[in-house]
């Protein structure tokens, strides 16, 4: 595997750039059917204005609307272009304390989301209320290891889908975090936690063998990695056979390129996570061709 373009332009790191700053010039060229472009978010945490401008670590950066403006120049200049989110949507600002999610779900349907996951804290204001919010969005939540039998969210969630760019079909899934110890039991009741890695290792070999998928992407907030015992992407990754790209989120890791780990098959899995608040937006450009492994560009 090996990355075809390491200068980007000021204050950009591999696979990910500050929002306000340029656009990649690996992004400044014409369309290609082959090259998919993956952007993304995770732990966005209601961070709807820029930290205020005498905040001691991030002064006058983040925010949607600079997601929003950078995505919009990348889609102008690549025609196929996903843009997904790995969970931890809500809570951190008082536009959460007041409309409930209700803000943020609207922004990101604007902005054209394809695809999301739960983090732990969609679930802060109770089951019930994200339905609600769950109800609103133009774009689907997907998890494979919640049992959500028997709560408001049954049928509001999908464990995969299937996507087309550019010819190529890409398969979704998306895992959550053990839930017990980050949530109010209330908030959560009647939902199952099952086996992160086994359930996205199930979906994912549904997807690439019986659907036929050119990429796997499994939106995971299980965190990249720990010092301890605890599942992270770097565990699935290593302990799955058909998962692809990992687009991780929950430990607001800043990355300054993707991580390449080989699953139990000896084959790649990227993995990548773009921070917090709004501060980075995730861009991996994929090059698809039948019969290899994706190629990072």
């Amino acid at each position: 595997m090996s990355i075809s373009r390491r200068r980007f332009l000021q204050n950009i790191s591999i696979g990910a750039f500050s929002i306000g700053a340029g656009i990649p010039l690996s992004m400044c060229k014409s369309a290609d059917a082959d090259i998919l472009t993956i952007l993304h978010t995770n732990d966005l945490h209601g961070q709807i204005d820029p930290f205020p401008k005498d905040h001691p670590k991030y002064p006058n950066s983040g925010g949607f609307a600079r997601i929003a403006k950078k995505v919009g120049e990348i889609r102008k200049l690549r025609s196929n272009v996903l843009l997904l989110d790995a969970g931890d949507i809500f809570q951190g600002s008082p536009y959460f304390n007041f409309f409930k999610g209700e803000l943020e779900i609207k922004l990101m349907n604007e902005m054209g989301y394809d695809a999301s996951t739960f983090g732990n804290h969609e679930f802060d204001n109770g089951i019930n209320e994200l339905a609600k919010q769950v109800r609103r969005a133009s774009f689907p939540f997907i998890n494979c290891n919640y049992d959500l039998t028997g709560t408001p969210l049954k049928d509001l969630h999908k464990e995969y889908i299937i996507l087309n760019r550019g010819g190529k079909k890409i398969g979704i899934t998306g895992v959550g975090i053990k839930l017990y110890g980050l949530v109010d039991p209330e908030n959560m009741k009647n939902l199952k936690y099952n086996d992160p890695v086994s359930n996205a290792d199930r979906v994912a070999g549904h997807l690439k063998n019986e659907e036929g998928c050119d990429l796997v992407i499994c939106l995971s907030h299980l965190g990249y990695k720990y010092s301890f015992d605890k599942v992270s992407d770097q565990v699935m990754a290593a302990n799955t056979k058909n998962i692809d790209l990992i687009i991780g989120g929950h430990t607001h890791t800043f990355m300054k390129q993707p991580d390449i780990i080989r699953n139990k098959d000896g084959k790649q899995v990227i993995v990548h996570q773009a921070g917090w608040g709004g501060l980075r937006l995730g861009v991996l450009q994929l090059k698809l061709t039948k019969g290899q492994e994706p190629q990072l560009v």
